[in-house]
């Protein structure tokens, strides 16, 4: 899963990005809402956090040009006002939910697993299966038939995405704006080399899965017959 974090309070967007990262959220950072709304418009994230009072463009602004623009992903908008027409203005505008500062870490991480299973998203403590694999993103575990390996992040969240997509082709482009970011220098060799790790593990397990490739578009799950 990954966040959006559009905060202009350095210190405060640094500490959430942490206490995220240690969720094992990956998480993007910016400070501004003319950056925070050239990287909602890229479409790559999963969740929003966004503060309502921002430098060069508001937080409302940046929900009513996401929400015109068909992009659906939760925004939880964070500020310090704490009057109930800021409230409503925000949902009236597609906002999910509503947290005012200072909040507790706990009580954000519970609204931002409710805002994500609102919306059908599998959230990052459950376990993803396909086939006979089984992905706990909590612990990075794979687990195939009571046999169990440990990934490392960038192969859990790999393995991760390749699962919620199910029989749906995703592409080195896709890969690499949701596990790097839209704007990453990653180059396709890293996706290459991540899917060959995963896929050796995979075999490991013994399971029936596979990674398939279709050649020039992109990575498939399969399960072997």
């Amino acid at each position: 899963m990954r966040i959006l974090i559009v905060e202009d309070e350095v210190h405060l967007a640094e500490a959430l990005s942490q206490i995220l990262k240690k969720h094992h959220y990956s998480v993007d950072a910016v400070h501004d809402g003319q950056s925070g709304l050239d990287n909602a418009l890229s479409g790559i994230y999963d969740l929003l956090l966004l503060d309502i009072m921002l430098p060069e463009v508001d937080g409302i602004t940046i929900l009513k040009t996401i929400r015109s623009q068909g992009i659906s992903a939760p925004v939880i908008l964070l500020t310090a006002k704490g009057e109930i027409s800021d409230k409503i203005t925000g949902l009236d505008y597609g906002a999910d939910d509503y947290v005012a500062k200072p909040f507790s870490t706990d009580e954000l991480l519970a609204r931002i697993r409710a805002a994500l299973r609102r919306k059908g998203e599998v959230i990052p403590e459950d376990s993803l299966k396909f086939g006979d694999i089984e992905l706990n993103t909590g612990n990075l575990k794979l687990a195939c038939e009571g046999k169990e390996l440990k990934l490392i992040l960038k192969e859990s969240e790999l393995m991760e995405l390749l699962i919620t997509r199910k029989t749906a082709i995703t592409s080195k482009e896709q890969i690499i704006e949701k596990l790097w970011g839209f704007d990453s220098e990653v180059e396709h060799n890293n996706v290459e080399v991540y899917i060959s790790f995963l896929r050796k593990k995979i075999a490991f397990l013994n399971s029936s899965v596979r990674i398939n490739t279709i050649r020039g578009v992109g990575y498939v799950l399969e399960e072997n017959a």
